[in-house]
Formats: structure tokens, sequence, C-alpha cells
């Protein structure tokens, strides 16, 4: 028999409102804990996650190993290019303006990304937003790296849990 989430997503308009709404529901989540915890549990590169997740199920680039791994060497990577560049103690790129050391911070940390992940076979895409949140100096400090780690692992749990329910996709 196959499960009504399946069935909906068959026709283009069932597939945008399973995609819609679990996204909504997912970064929702994300963001309840942020509020909660005062801490930045929402930022920009879980959107593109949630959405490779619900529009793209079937894709490697939404599997959430893939997302998990990807993020993972997205933060490494960015860590890494914003202290080996001395942009610590540095107002962020938005905030203080765009130097050479940042645009070698930010141009370093998504090509070291790609190359890991591409050596890896775990594409992940909105991991290059994630180095750059970091290596730019938008979120740096413990407290923030702990949260987008810990938002990452959540939307990548709710987001395979739920395809995985609904649809029988085991990612």
């Amino acid at each position: 028999m196959t499960r009504p989430a399946v069935r909906l997503r068959e026709s283009r308009t069932g597939a945008a409102a399973y995609a819609a709404t679990l996204c909504l529901v997912v970064l929702a989540c994300a963001g309840v804990v942020g509020l909660v915890l005062k801490q930045p549990w929402l930022f920009p590169s879980l959107g593109p996650t949630v959405m490779l997740f619900f529009e793209s199920p079937a894709s490697p680039s939404s599997r959430p190993a893939n997302a998990l791994v990807g993020h993972a060497v997205g933060l490494g990577a960015g860590i890494a290019c914003f202290f080996a560049l001395g942009l610590s103690g540095q107002p962020p790129a938005p905030v203080g303006g765009l130097t050479v050391a940042y645009v070698v911070a930010g141009v370093l940390s998504v090509a070291i990304t790609t190359l890991v992940l591409s050596l890896l076979n775990m594409p992940h895409p909105p991991a290059g937003a994630t180095t750059l949140i970091v290596s730019l100096g938008i979120l740096t400090e413990p407290p923030q790296l702990l949260a987008m780690a810990g938002a990452i692992v959540l939307i990548s749990l709710a987001g395979w849990g739920l395809n995985r329910s609904l649809l029988g996709r085991r990612g």
C-alpha cells in the first residue's frame, strides 16, 4: 500500500506542499530551540539543507550523512581559516568591511570544504554557506559554533525521520 505522503508528492502541487510544510516545521523547531537557549540555532545554511531534504529527498546531497559531514567539514574549514588568518578579535566582515584577510579566509574555506567533500564523495552544497558564516566572522564564538552544530544535527535527524516515516526513504 502506498503511503499518503508518497501519493501527495506525485503531483507538483503535492510535492510543493510537502516540501514547504516540512521546511516550515523543521526550521521552526530549530528556531524554537534557539529562542529557548538564546543561541543562533537558525542560520542561513539551514534553509538550503532542509530544502534539499524535502524537495529532492532521493538526491545524494540530501542524505543526512552528507548534511552532517558537509556542515562539519564546513565548520572545521571555516574555523581553521578564520584563526589561521588572524581574524579573531576583528569585527565580522559584514560589520567591519571586507578585507583581504576575510576574502582569503572565505575563498579558502569554501575551496577546502569542496575539496574534502568531493574526495569523500559526500556532496552537500549548503556546507559552502556554513563555512562562509564562520570564516567571515559572523558566528565564531564557541557557544555559537556549538549551537550551529546542534542545529545541524537536529534538522538532519528531523529531516531523515520525517522523510523515512512519511515517504519510507531510508536516506
